[in-house]
């Protein structure tokens, strides 16, 4: 049993280790990539993958914008000042897409498609070939409508190209010391407000707050949901009794009130990903 155990780790890294080196070939095939790089997980192990095989005809791209936490581009920028990688900086406003601020199922399409489009001209004016994204294998699962955005403007997806996983990254990630490899997954703010809700700069910043102060107390994985005045809060099961303890409760009902919420509640299914796609009929 232990001999079988054995060899069934190894079978394991060497498929890993192949998906890593097809990747960096992958890569050094297309000569030159521009990647939009958001600081998370999966864009930030595909930058560092494509500067070790890109080397200077490798730049990053960032979209500053009120659906994601001022926090997360500290860490792209100090990222990018590491690794000697190239950053662009951009504000490709969402909420001027009344598409987007409509906020139907298909928001993500419209966002995508304007800031991937933002993307190919900076690619074009500095010489660039390719547009890349981190999106993985387990994506293709959930529901994503961005993804028809991707391909129709001719973005590619390397990753799943090589049919990496979100597990594969994390893995991969580690070996490579990558700051990122254990971070929780997060989506734009945006994605906390429900379908058909219209979306605003006031309401973005009120959810930014809100998981601002979730993340001082402790918590990794959490949303805060918003519905009308009522903030829903989710935090994995286990971590329940950080939200649940007196002094932070007291402390969360009181910042919430603060930012604007008149009602905070905690959601008992706990954390989960996309949970405001559970209203929609995909098949």
């Amino acid at each position: 049993m232990v001999r079988e155990n054995i060899e069934m780790n190894i079978d394991k890294d060497t498929l890993l280790d192949k998906k890593y080196s097809d990747l960096k070939r992958y890569l050094s095939e297309l000569g030159s990539a521009c990647v939009a790089f958001s600081g998370g997980v999966d864009s930030t192990f595909l930058l560092k993958c494509a500067k070790i095989s890109l080397g200077e005809n490798c730049i990053a791209v960032t979209n500053v914008s009120p659906a994601f936490p001022e926090e997360d581009y500290i860490d792209i920028r100090e990222f990018c000042a590491k690794e000697k990688i190239r950053l662009i900086q951009i504000e490709a406003d969402e909420l001027s897409l009344p598409e987007y601020r409509e906020n139907g199922k298909d928001r993500c399409y419209y966002c995508k498609k304007f800031f991937f489009g933002k993307i190919k001209e900076i690619a074009k004016e500095n010489g660039i070939q390719n547009v890349i994204e981190g999106s993985n294998v387990d994506d293709i699962s959930d529901y994503r409508p961005g993804m028809r955005a991707i391909k129709e403007l001719g973005i590619i997806s390397p990753l799943m190209a090589n049919g990496l996983t979100k597990s594969d990254i994390r893995e991969l990630s580690k070996k490579l010391e990558l700051p990122t490899w254990d971070k929780p997954s997060f989506a734009c703010l945006a994605s906390r407000i429900p379908y058909g809700v219209e979306i605003t700069k006031e309401k973005l910043l009120m959810i930014s707050q809100g998981e601002r102060l979730l993340r001082e107390l402790g918590l990794r994985q959490y949303r805060v949901r918003i519905h009308g005045d009522v903030a829903r809060i989710e935090v994995m099961k286990d971590e329940f009794s950080i939200i649940l303890d007196d002094k932070n409760r007291e402390k969360i009902l009181k910042e919430f009130k603060e930012i604007g919420f008149k009602y905070i509640s905690l959601d008992l299914d706990g954390f989960r990903s996309g949970s405001m796609n559970e209203v929609i009929e995909t098949s």
